[in-house]
């Protein structure tokens, strides 16, 4: 009966969301793709300027050329550095000594625990005590010792470059490098590019300026 409530209802036959064809449906086709263009023919387009090739030539061999001397570059810089710093620290290690100091006063105290400066005596090269200020630990009370480098002329200094320290400068200088090939490859498109986009509008302000004459005039 059609006034049954237990009656199940007809399908919904105005609903079109699964029509095929329908925009929104999942079996809407998709629309075919066009014709694939080989990068010969693209490259032999009439419409492309000869500035045009010259810019994709430009970024082609650029893009070859810098991964290529990446790796040598890196190499190169890493090596001469790592020597530099070897023979850095290994002068330092002639010219400085290790030695005692002892703390004139306590050192003051740090919330951070980090190194404070401080009176040290300590006994030079020469046989002579000399005073001065350098870093310590906080909190160190009077008279303890505390160990320092000192250079020919009894001036404190820092201890010699460590293997961490000459490592680390070279990855430093390696990574300077790398950007350096990389900058160096951007800033020559760059420079290129815009040399390129300079030529295409003076030629086309020069062809204006040849047929200028020439165009009708609107009334």
């Amino acid at each position: 009966m059609a006034g049954d409530p237990h009656r199940p209802l007809a399908p919904n036959t105005s609903d079109t969301s699964d029509t095929p064809g329908t925009p929104g449906s999942p079996y809407t086709p998709r629309p075919p793709k066009g014709p694939y263009v080989p990068l010969r023919r693209r490259w032999r387009n009439p419409l492309r300027r000869r500035t045009d090739r010259l810019r994709t030539g430009l970024g082609l061999a650029l893009l070859l050329a810098v991964p290529a001397a990446l790796p040598p570059a890196v190499t190169s810089a890493a090596d001469r550095a790592h020597r530099h710093f070897s023979a850095t620290a290994e002068h330092q290690e002639r010219v400085r000594h290790r030695t005692t100091a002892v703390l004139v006063d306590a050192a003051p105290r740090s919330p951070a625990s980090r190194p404070v400066r401080a009176e040290v005596r300590y006994v030079g090269p020469d046989g002579g005590t000399r005073t001065a200020r350098t870093a310590v630990a906080p909190g160190l009370p009077a008279r303890s010792t505390v160990p320092v480098w000192v250079t020919a002329d009894g001036r404190l200094t820092e201890p010699p470059m460590s293997g961490d320290e000459i490592r680390s400068r070279t990855a430093g200088w390696a990574l300077l490098a790398a950007l350096a090939v990389t900058g160096t490859g951007a800033a020559a498109y760059g420079v290129g590019a815009l040399l390129l986009q300079r030529r295409n509008l003076a030629a086309w302000e020069a062809e204006w300026t040849t047929t200028a004459p020439h165009r009708p005039t609107p009334p």
